[in-house]
């Protein structure tokens, strides 16, 4: 069957009175002489972790997995080198609490391995570094490259939830951001030297987001914490000293949330439980607008200049930052839970596009335009969103899907 696009409007449900905007959207088939994916390369599994934890860093040219573990019953952060069988390095998971073994489990086991968070890869300092918390409430970095540990503080309560890199301010140097459950904000600079303190009332069960400055259009930096999601949840902007720019109480109940840039300034974009997408100005706090996408609860991925992805229940949608326009959608997998979108370079020619996987492992890589240019998979149960690695050497990244046993995939587009 030939590729199908059919142009519609669609009528949100929840427009009108709500808010809720209306779009007009390209709806984009799915070719049946779409090019299968490639499995090119697949790792061994790594018990300890759902999937949702791994995160690819480079060093020295060579993509690196590095994936939370328990081995021989202890926590423990793993590099496997990309399309390879060697492992580069595997380190216990270090501080204070890592020393006692953990416990932190529902019956309150000493005898288990200390919970962590997902991981975070960036740079301090030019060096390639991953960060996590711990669920005692360790911030814990160590070099990407050999696994030796950069440093460990406190974060001020439990933790368990990912950390942030990002440049707060602009003058060129990133900072290690780390929240409790509790409402507890630790801002660290890259030796682990303390930034900033801050303490936040209601809890927190969703990752911080860095906002970095935008010079041009003359936008601060900040950082981002969610409290209390749906009770009702408050986004607050914290400034580099800890102190509140602005707080905001959304419209949805965030379930997912990511910092992006449109032409505009920046914003925080947040998926609901609802299926309403709302997006915040970070100048001041206000929504720039709400769009309804579905019922079911959308789940909020990477921006490409101008739009955001977002998936959902058997859709892919690519929304504009600017006016909340959507300007494609995309269906595939039935009814199947897609994760959040992410974007990369798959093909070598230096424009990036987005990548969406299921629950079920099903691949669906596109163009900026919504056009699918590959799809296919491993058979795996998969919560989390792609990762992109050159596994062939070809110039262009490979697709890497972590299943929830922890088996890596890479799959050639």
């Amino acid at each position: 069957m030939d590729r199908r696009v059919l142009f519609a409007t669609l009528i949100l449900l929840a427009g009108g009175a709500t808010g809720v905007g209306v779009a007009l959207f390209a709806f984009v088939g799915v070719d049946d002489a779409t090019a299968e994916t490639e499995v090119v390369w697949e790792s061994e599994p790594a018990a300890g972790d759902d999937g949702t934890g791994a995160v690819i860093a480079t060093v020295d040219g060579d993509p690196l997995l590095l994936r939370p573990a328990v081995e021989n019953g202890s926590r423990v952060v793993s590099a496997a080198v990309v399309g390879t069988d060697e492992t580069a390095w595997t380190v216990p998971v270090s501080g204070p609490d890592a020393e006692r073994g953990g416990g932190d489990d529902a019956n309150g086991s000493d005898d288990d391995p200390v919970g962590v968070s997902g991981l975070t890869a960036g740079t301090l300092g030019g060096d390639p570094v991953v960060a996590l918390t711990t669920a005692p409430g360790s911030l814990v970095v160590v070099d990407a490259t050999d696994g030796s540990r950069r440093f460990a503080v406190d974060v001020g309560g439990p933790g368990g939830l990912r950390p942030a890199i990002g440049d707060l301010t602009g003058d060129g140097n990133r900072e290690v951001a780390a929240v409790s459950t509790d409402g507890s904000v630790r801002i660290v600079d890259g030796g682990g030297g303390s930034v900033a303190e801050a303490s936040l009332s209601g809890e927190v069960d969703r990752r911080p987001l860095v906002v970095e400055p935008d010079a041009e259009a003359g936008e601060r930096g900040g950082l981002a914490v969610l409290t209390s999601a749906g009770d009702p949840a408050t986004v607050h902007l914290l400034d580099e000293t800890g102190e509140a720019r602005w707080t905001a109480t959304p419209g949805v109940n965030p379930l997912s949330w990511n910092a992006a840039d449109s032409e505009n300034g920046p914003v925080i974009a947040l998926g609901g439980s609802n299926g309403n997408l709302e997006t915040i100005e970070t100048s001041d706090g206000s929504v720039r607008y709400e769009i309804g996408l579905q019922d079911d609860p959308v789940a909020v991925g990477d921006a490409d200049p101008g739009r955001v992805y977002v998936g959902g229940s058997g859709s892919v949608w690519a929304a504009s930052l600017l006016d909340g326009e959507v300007v494609w959608k995309q269906q595939y997998g039935a009814s199947t839970r897609i994760n959040e979108p992410r974007v990369g370079d798959i093909d070598g020619d230096g424009d990036i596009g987005p990548v969406a996987v299921n629950r079920n492992g099903e691949v669906l890589a596109m163009t900026r335009s919504g056009s699918v240019t590959a799809r296919g998979g491993p058979e795996a149960v998969v919560y989390g969103g792609p990762l992109f690695a050159d596994v062939t050497g070809d110039g262009g990244d490979e697709v890497v899907v972590v299943a929830d046993d922890g088996t890596a995939v890479a799959l050639d587009t």
